[in-house]
C-alpha cells in the first residue's frame, strides 16, 4: 500500500484553460478518499495526473516515497477503472483480465493464479469464456474492477466507475467496491459526481469546484458543517433551502421580509460589523418540518404547492412567508397540493452565508 500526495498541483491546457489550481491532498495509507463535484469540476483531470495520463503543468505528485512527475503510467505501480469500462470486446473474460499480466511478462501460472482470485472475489468464475458483449453492464463494470486487482497495485484509482450503470446496480456496486476495499486494503481515490456515493463509499471527501478544492473531511463533517454555500448546496437531496435577507441590528435575528428567523445559537458571537449586513441563511430541507393549519401554534403559515411522494417520506415544497420552502415530512401528514399548512424550521440548524457564499462561522 501507498500514501498518495499531491503538493500544489496545477494543470494548465494549451489554450490558456486552468483545470486544475494549486490542488494540495494527502491520501493516506489504505485510505478510500472521493472526490466529488459538478462536471468540469477538474476532479477527473487530478486523477488522470495521478495516473501519468495527463502531464502536470506545476507541483509535485509523490506516490509512496518516489515523486511520479516524470514516471510513465506503467511504471507508477496504479490501477485505473474506466468509466466506459474499457475491455476488449474480442477478448473472452478470462483474456481481458490477463491481458495486463500478459504484457508485463508475468509468468503463466501465476497469471492463472490471479485470474482465479480475482474472478472468485467478483463471483466472474462463471463468465470467464465470455466476450463482453454476452455481460451485463454490471457485470462488465465486475471485469473492468478485476482487472485492476489482478495487478495488484499500490494503489486503485476509479473515474465514475458507475455512472454507466441503472439505479439498481450502482447500488449494489457501491456495496460491492465497499466490501472489496476492506478485504484488500488498497489505497484507493474515487472520482465521481454523484453526491450518495462519496457520502457512503468515502472514509474522506473531497469537494471541488472551478478547478480548487472547496473542503476536505469526513462525510458527516462535510454535511454538516460546510464552509461554504456551493459545498452546502452541492451535497444532500433535495438541497438546502436558501433565503436571502440581512442580519437584523440587534444580532439576534435573520430577517428576509415577512420571514424572520432566530440566528442558531453557534452563531451568536458575530463580530458587529456583520450586522445590518447581506446573508443568505440556508436550512436543509430535513429540518423544515410542516404540518397543517391549526396543529402548532406559532408557525410560519403557508401553503403546499408541490407534494412529491418517495415512500417512506415525502418532499413538499411549500410557499410561506413570501418564500418557497422544501421540506421533508412524514406521508402520515398526508399533504396535498393547496392544503393551507404551518411551517416550523429547526434553527439550530441552521447556517449563515454572507455575500459571497462563506458560512460565517468559517470566516
Amino acid at each position: 500500500m501507498a500514501r498518495v500526495i499531491l503538493e500544489n498541483v496545477n494543470k494548465t491546457y494549451p489554450n490558456g484553460v486552468h483545470a486544475v489550481k494549486d490542488v494540495s491532498l494527502e491520501v493516506g495509507d489504505s485510505e478510500l478518499l472521493v472526490l466529488v463535484g459538478p462536471s468540469g469540476c477538474g476532479k477527473s483531470t487530478v486523477l488522470r495526473m495521478i495516473a501519468g495520463l495527463e502531464k502536470i503543468s506545476d507541483g509535485r505528485i509523490i506516490i509512496g516515497d518516489r515523486v511520479v512527475n516524470e514516471l510513465e503510467p506503467k511504471h507508477r505501480d496504479v490501477a485505473m477503472v474506466f468509466q466506459d469500462y474499457a475491455l476488449y470486446p474480442h477478448m473472452t473474460v478470462k483474456e481481458n483480465l490477463e491481458f495486463g499480466l500478459a504484457m508485463r511478462r508475468v509468468r503463466r501460472q501465476d497469471r492463472v493464479k490471479s485470474v482465479e482470485n480475482a474472478a472468485r472475489i467478483l463471483g466472474l468464475e462463471g463468465l470467464l469464456d465470455r466476450k463482453p458483449a454476452q455481460l451485463s453492464g454490471g457485470q462488465k463494470q465486475r471485469v473492468a474492477v478485476g482487472r485492476a486487482i489482478v495487478r495488484e497495485p499500490r494503489v486503485f484509482l476509479f473515474d465514475e466507475p458507475l455512472s454507466n450503470l441503472d439505479a439498481k446496480l450502482r447500488a449494489e456496486m457501491r456495496t460491492e467496491i465497499a466490501k472489496l476495499h476492506q478485504r484488500l486494503g488498497v489505497t484507493t481515490i474515487y472520482v465521481t459526481h454523484d453526491q450518495v456515493e462519496a457520502m457512503t463509499l468515502g472514509h474522506r471527501i473531497v469537494m471541488m469546484d472551478d478547478g480548487t478544492v472547496q473542503q476536505v473531511g469526513s462525510p458527516l463533517e462535510v454535511y454538516n458543517h460546510p464552509v461554504n454555500r456551493f459545498v452546502a448546496g452541492f451535497l444532500g437531496t433535495p438541497p438546502m433551502n436558501f433565503i436571502d435577507g440581512r442580519i437584523d441590528k440587534g444580532g439576534g435575528t435573520f430577517v428576509a421580509g415577512e420571514f424572520s428567523m432566530p440566528i442558531p445559537e453557534s452563531y451568536a458571537s458575530l463580530h458587529e460589523s456583520r450586522l445590518q449586513k447581506a446573508a443568505v441563511y440556508g436550512i436543509r430541507p430535513e429540518h423544515v418540518k410542516v404540518e397543517r393549519e391549526g396543529v402548532w401554534s406559532g408557525g410560519i403559515k403557508g401553503e403546499t404547492v408541490v407534494v412529491e411522494p418517495l415512500g417512506s417520506r415525502e418532499i413538499v415544497i411549500v410557499n410561506a412567508g413570501g418564500l418557497e420552502l422544501t421540506a421533508e415530512v412524514e406521508p402520515s401528514v398526508r399533504l396535498r397540493p393547496g392544503i393551507r399548512v404551518e411551517v416550523m424550521i429547526d434553527s439550530v440548524r441552521g447556517h449563515l452565508f454572507d455575500s459571497v457564499g462563506r458560512n460565517l462561522l468559517s470566516l
